[in-house]
């Protein structure tokens, strides 16, 4: 593989003018202000945050550690967005902006684009604290936004969103959307010759942050973009295929070095490889049993092995 740490770090150079807002863009999408929080909703952040801090040693990367440890996520409560985002800027040119829910792909990628990171304006209740399929402040603050301190991280995600305005352009969200869930939300970098987790969708909650590691079901398999946005995944279980980076120098180099417009004019209108599959072709860390796969998933009330 590529020795990515002789190449020379680009991500402060690729920072270019911020995209104009496209016509008919409603500001709808953007609240005016972080709401306030009741007792209650705080309490449920402060209990969130002490069962996974728990968890991050030996499985979270040490960016990701060491973004928690700068914008001192854990002082009680949901954290300031305005504080948030004065520490980022200063890091990344980052900031973090409240969005009320799910919104469209192309406000999403609008604000990536700008170095924003939507955060919803809403915390999960106590009967959702173990899952809550629409991602709340927990997951978007405590999942994704400490990484937003890393240079290289960072660009990347600039460098999606701006991906995202041609996906747009060719209908082929489907495909860079599968990147985004296997690198951004699922993904597993190698660190120190050992697999530790960056995607926020694995941090964010106790389960698979253990799963994704030490389960014998999934597949851990070394990420090519081109096969990764040819691939289908689960949205609401466990992902039966992890995609592995060595670096976040790699990942930033294999998307922003290359253009997207070859892969979008080859891809098929659906995904040509299953979520299980495991390819010749693949640099395979850890072929899968799939056991939890066959098993049914949680609907059949399988537990992950």
């Amino acid at each position: 593989m590529t020795d990515y740490s002789q190449i020379p770090d680009l991500a402060s150079s690729v920072y270019v003018a911020p995209l104009r807002k496209p016509a008919g863009l409603a500001d709808d999408w953007l609240e005016p202000a972080q709401r306030r929080y009741t007792v209650a909703e705080h309490r449920i952040w402060d209990e969130l945050y002490a069962r996974q801090i728990e968890l991050m040693p030996g499985h979270a990367c040490r960016e990701f550690m060491l973004g928690l440890e700068r914008l001192d996520l854990g002082r009680g409560g949901v954290p300031d967005f305005d504080a948030i985002s004065e520490e980022l800027r200063s890091l990344t040119g980052w900031s973090v902006v409240p969005v009320p829910m799910l919104i469209p792909d192309h406000v999403f990628y609008y604000h990536l684009a700008n170095r924003r990171f939507p955060a919803g304006n809403f915390i999960r209740t106590r009967e959702q604290f173990d899952y809550i399929q629409e991602p709340d402040v927990f997951h978007d603050v405590y999942g994704h936004v400490p990484l937003l301190t890393d240079p290289v991280y960072a660009s990347y995600m600039e460098a999606y969103g701006r991906a995202g305005w041609k996906a747009l352009k060719y209908n082929r969200l489907k495909a860079l959307s599968a990147l985004y869930w296997y690198t951004v939300e699922f993904g597993l970098i190698l660190e120190d010759d050992a697999l530790r987790i960056y995607g926020a969708g694995i941090l964010s909650g106790p389960t698979e942050t253990v799963y994704s590691l030490e389960a014998e079901s999934p597949n851990r398999i070394h990420l090519s973009v081109d096969r990764v946005m040819r691939t289908d995944y689960t949205i609401s279980d466990l992902q039966a295929t992890y995609f592995v980076i060595e670096s976040f120098r790699e990942l930033f180099h294999l998307t922003e070095q290359r253009g997207f417009e070859p892969i979008y004019e080859s891809l098929a209108p659906g995904f040509q490889y299953a979520k299980t599959a495991a390819l010749d072709t693949d640099h395979i860390y850890h072929r899968g049993t799939q056991e939890y796969e066959l098993r049914g998933g949680r609907g059949s009330g399988a537990r992950p092995v």
